[in-house]
């Protein structure tokens, strides 16, 4: 389902002589339907500039990032949002919403955006909420007042309310308490169960343990390591 060749990125530090630093070079990997991959390393290594990359908020420098039959590399804008409408979903650590819309409709959206009517959308929504345990007092309020904890469920609840293919979560229980921590877990394991492939960074061992099926160290993908 995502397939990863001789992927590599560089940045460009243009108030610093236009110095090129590269970041990533001949990244390989491939996640099949129904498999969840850990990607591991130190911090800075480049575990999320490798999602960001799959998801096509950066742009490589070369290789090719197969999600379905699409070239992420490749692709352009247009194909791009087509892809995360319907095929790659992201759980990033921070919600980022518009303000003023209400939390069941922000967790709603990507059902809407993919023709679901507004009644199934919204039951769709408010189930995942409840299942999260944000107060069905705080349903029809915008999220951007919410705790941490709060907004990163509603996240995660906008994550998976579409059943993607594909999945990318960062850090999806990092700021959750147990009983939640383990909803979203199960959360997770049913996405496996339905076929999705999924690419994650757990700094959580535990989770690592129980979810993913192999360990990627992407500092096996720094350019000290091909060179």
């Amino acid at each position: 389902m995502i397939q990863i060749e001789n992927l590599s990125k560089t940045f460009t530090l243009h108030n610093q002589g236009s110095a090129v630093i590269p970041v990533i070079r001949g990244a390989e990997l491939q996640v099949a339907p129904g498999e969840c991959i850990a990607l591991t390393g130190a911090s800075g290594a480049g575990k999320s500039t490798l999602m960001r990359m799959i998801y096509g908020n950066y742009l490589a420098a070369s290789g090719r990032i197969m999600v379905g039959d699409v070239d992420v590399v490749a692709a352009d804008p247009r194909a791009i949002l087509t892809l995360r409408r319907y095929t790659l979903g992201y759980v990033s650590q921070f919600l980022r919403v518009v303000p003023r819309v209400a939390t069941r409709d922000v967790v709603a959206e990507p059902l809407l955006a993919t023709g679901s009517d507004l009644v199934a959308a919204r039951a769709r929504a408010e189930a995942l909420l409840a299942r999260l345990n944000i107060p069905q007092r705080l349903w029809s309020l915008s999220p951007t007042t919410f705790s941490g904890g709060e907004q990163q469920r509603v996240n995660i609840a906008r994550g998976f309310a579409y059943g993607y293919p594909a999945l990318l979560l960062d850090e999806p229980t990092a700021s959750l308490d147990a009983q939640n921590r383990d909803t979203v877990l199960q959360m997770i394991e049913e996405a496996k169960a339905r076929g999705a492939a999924i690419i994650g960074i757990f700094h959580d061992e535990a989770a690592r343990a129980r979810l993913c099926d192999r360990e990627v160290d992407v500092t096996g993908f720094s350019p000290e390591q091909a060179a």
